[in-house]
């Protein structure tokens, strides 16, 4: 993610920039409306129920929602919301994370990294934790014949019964999660930008690149994001409604990956990758491309 849009006070403090927690917001919410949730309901389906295949994993969700709405369950309320307060906080976070370590001398892919990581924990713990639960319980749990139970009477259920613990379980697998993806999409692509510069002879920090090779660098930096999918694995199980004989009842990190290699060895931990690969190109496109465009945009007309 490049640098905020930035105004500078007379004490040469950064000023707050509010604009980006309406673009990181709208960003997310268009995310995962479009090809986000396809790819999040896909990995999920597969990182929960890891002896399927792709294409198992196509036409159960296809059944689970009797057509293409399937493939976007969750989305409403739990997807939008999530959306809406977890991109405000990334964008936001981040931006001032990355000013500030570029202020302390570091360069464009170290300062992304910690802007990433740093944003990442915070929407994590912010507002992550109990949309992420909700979105993966609709996509895991078992739904009868009868008159279907809304997602709200779900979540209010678990509350009554659990508590606050029960419906942000799995939140320090998220926290983990979302410090290494940000971290790394960030990062990997400020590098992959570099790499570019290289190849195509653009020396010139100053002169931006096509945005076609900012699309490519941020696609390259989102899919090369995927290499933590065990600790995803481990945050679908720990969240899962699936049960299983001999399952633990109550899931820490590392009773759950005990867990899932037991049950499928180490590929286990890489089940649902591909759908992943998918959504983390996406995710980066969409927030790290399409971020810095907008806010080149807004930048402008001032």
């Amino acid at each position: 993610m490049g640098a905020m849009t930035a105004t500078v006070g007379p004490d040469g403090k950064k000023k707050l920039q509010p604009i980006n927690l309406a673009i990181g917001a709208g960003l997310n919410i268009f995310e995962v409306s479009t090809l986000g949730q396809p790819f999040e309901v896909l990995k999920t389906h597969m990182a929960a129920n890891r002896g399927d295949t792709m294409g198992q994993a196509l036409v159960k969700t296809w059944r689970r929602g009797k057509g293409p709405l399937g493939f976007y369950q969750g989305l409403i309320p739990w997807a939008w919301l999530e959306a809406a307060t977890k991109g405000a906080v990334l964008m936001f976070a981040a931006s001032e994370i990355e000013h500030v370590a570029r202020k302390a001398g570091l360069g464009p892919a170290w300062a992304g990294v910690l802007g990433g990581m740093g944003g990442g924990i915070t929407q994590a713990y912010t507002t992550m934790g109990f949309c992420t639960f909700m979105k993966t319980v609709e996509v895991t749990r078992h739904k009868s014949a009868g008159p279907p139970q809304s997602s709200i009477a779900i979540a209010r259920d678990i509350f009554r019964r659990e508590g606050i613990r029960g419906i942000n379980k799995g939140v320090n697998a998220v926290a983990v999660r979302q410090c290494t993806n940000w971290g790394s999409r960030f990062g990997l692509s400020r590098v992959a930008e570099t790499g570019i510069r290289k190849f195509t002879g653009n020396d010139d920090s100053t002169k931006p690149l096509s945005p076609y090779q900012r699309i490519l660098a941020s696609a390259i930096g989102g899919g090369m994001s995927c290499w933590n999918q065990p600790i995803e694995v481990i945050r679908v199980e720990m969240q899962s409604q699936i049960k299983s004989a001999g399952r633990p009842e109550k899931l820490t990190i590392g009773s759950a990956a005990k867990w899932i290699y037991q049950q499928n060895g180490l590929k286990g931990f890489y089940r649902g990758v591909v759908p992943r690969i998918g959504l983390g190109v996406w995710q980066t496109v969409c927030m790290v491309f399409g971020g810095d465009q907008v806010k080149a945009y807004f930048a402008a007309r001032k």
